[in-house]
């Protein structure tokens, strides 16, 4: 995309040394209680996952309690083994679940959910790395709940366009497809993914569905200087992506990478407001922001 115009932040877009301590703006209380256990139940009993646990996601508690979440298909294991994340890895996840969507589809029913995302475990192991039941599961959710509006967040499915076709095919709102991190730090974080073919998916979604928003994620913290940031927001940009969610990494486990800093919320605000320069239509940007988190704004 052409034009794009340059974009300057102040002084001190370095990590810091690695951080000791969590910040109190980072601290969120434990999901419990209430609408939260309701919700729980809801899932144990449809036999359904979600990014929320599988993840462990530090805005359950606030998205639970408002009855919200957002699925994970395909199972609860993982083919790749990326450094950020919580979900567990096995070269052989089960089987696909055939009836996954008609659960889902109900439970989203029973939630009566106006805004309805569903990610997935990456299926390397699948032909179409599980683009398929993302079809089925779009389906049986506009059956359910014609009026909905719907979202997908999809692994970058080998860079496999007929794979892409066939989730396009079954008309989601939004489709997203989460760059994670900046390209130079993308081969040592992201298992098995790369940083131009995501940026290649995100562009021939655009280009196959002009009118479906498209949508990426960046995590912070990870190492990136904020220059990295900005040139990736711009890469964004230039394959069209309409919509950016920017947030604080977090460290799930001690096998995970290590935080290298916790970005200020005046910073996140000032990346946030940079992204805007370079015309997103709606940008997400704060510590406690995951790609999920308040999904329905990416809508006009």
């Amino acid at each position: 995309m052409a034009g794009l115009p340059i974009v300057h932040l102040p002084e001190g877009a370095q990590p810091s040394p690695s951080p000791a301590a969590r910040p109190d703006w980072l601290r969120v209380r434990a999901p419990g209680g209430g609408r939260v256990d309701e919700l729980a139940a809801l899932l144990a009993e449809r036999r359904l996952h979600t990014v929320c646990s599988s993840a462990a996601c530090p805005n359950r508690a606030e998205c639970w309690s408002a009855g919200t979440a957002t699925f994970l298909i395909l199972g609860n294991r993982c083919t790749r083994a990326c450094r950020f994340c919580d979900v567990q890895t096995s070269a052989t996840p089960e089987a696909v679940d055939l009836d996954e969507p008609v659960r889902l589809a109900e439970a989203a029913a029973l939630l009566a959910l106006s805004h309805v995302v569903i990610t997935g475990v990456t299926r390397d192991d699948l032909p179409d790395g599980g683009a398929r039941q993302f079809a089925r599961c779009l389906h049986a959710v506009r059956a359910r709940l014609p009026h909905a509006t719907l979202e997908v967040l999809v692994s970058d499915l080998g860079g496999d366009e007929q794979a892409l076709q066939q989730v396009l095919d079954a008309a989601p709102d939004v489709f997203a497809h989460n760059l994670e991190t900046c390209e130079r730090l993308t081969p040592q974080i992201r298992s098995g993914a790369q940083y131009r073919r995501s940026l290649a998916l995100l562009a021939a979604a655009k280009r196959r569905a002009p009118a479906v928003r498209t949508k990426t994620g960046l995590m912070l913290g990870l190492g990136e200087h904020d220059d990295e940031v900005l040139a990736a927001l711009a890469d964004a940009r230039a394959a069209a992506v309409d919509v950016v969610t920017l947030g604080q990494y977090l460290r799930p486990s001690a096998w995970n990478a290590p935080v290298e800093r916790y970005v200020t919320p005046a910073r996140f605000d000032e990346l946030g407001a940079a992204a805007r320069a370079l015309g997103f239509l709606h940008v997400e940007s704060g510590p406690l922001v995951r790609s999920s988190y308040h999904a329905e704004r990416a809508l006009p």
